[in-house]
């Protein structure tokens, strides 16, 4: 099972590594992460663990919220994501996952949503040309032909044009990290992340190669 922790991206900073130079980190605060339920092959048909990340007061948990966390004697969590495994699962509902799963240099994958753009045009969406932008041109960022005339006579699927931008998860894969501060739960990932401040990321190890 790959090592995850649910996290929230802080921000981003700088550090000074062993040779003096600047490296652009971004801090993220992963875990603690109780684990909620554990899966299994005979009791669920596949393997998984159930993780959760900050607790919820007991009056906005739902019941059947408030009855699945004290199953597993944890309080009821804010975010809840399933990871899945090949093997049986060591962990056992009610452990504590924290970022000791990781280690400095590692490299990690990290898997968040993007920055909602709102509804934008195609120069900005997908960094088209455009028209000239002189005077007089009534053509200036503006998608221009889409079509043909009489064949096939619409618009060809997947036509790129003006629409909702961002907002859509994205994965960012072999981030080292710099630095772990197992104190206060922090991560400090070399690089950038998606995601504005403050929003909920998904912390694993790197599936694609160290």
């Amino acid at each position: 099972m790959n090592n995850t922790l649910i996290g929230k991206k802080l921000g981003m900073t700088q550090v000074f590594d062993s040779d003096n130079k600047v490296v652009p980190v971004t801090v993220v605060e992963a875990g603690p992460c109780p684990v909620l339920q554990v899966k299994t092959v005979e009791t669920d048909g596949y393997n998984a663990i159930q993780i959760g990340y900050g607790e919820k007061k007991q009056k906005r948990a739902s019941r059947a919220a408030q009855g699945h966390a004290k199953k597993a004697g944890v309080a009821p969590a804010r975010t809840i994501r399933e990871v899945r495994s090949a093997d049986a699962p060591e962990q056992k509902a009610g452990d504590v996952l924290d970022v000791t799963l990781f280690e400095e240099g590692q490299k990690i994958d990290i898997i968040g949503n993007t920055k909602g753009r709102g509804f934008q045009g195609v120069m900005k969406r997908f960094n088209t040309k455009g028209g000239p932008a002189s005077h007089g041109s009534m053509f200036h960022r503006r998608i221009g032909s889409i079509g043909l005339c009489q064949w096939p006579g619409h618009v060809f699927k997947n036509q790129k044009m003006p629409g909702h931008m961002g907002a859509k998860q994205r994965t960012v894969q072999n981030l080292k990290i710099v630095k772990i501060i197992p104190e206060k739960n922090l991560i400090l990932v070399k690089g950038g992340i998606p995601g504005a401040n403050g929003d909920t990321v998904l912390v694993r190890s790197a599936i694609k190669g160290q």
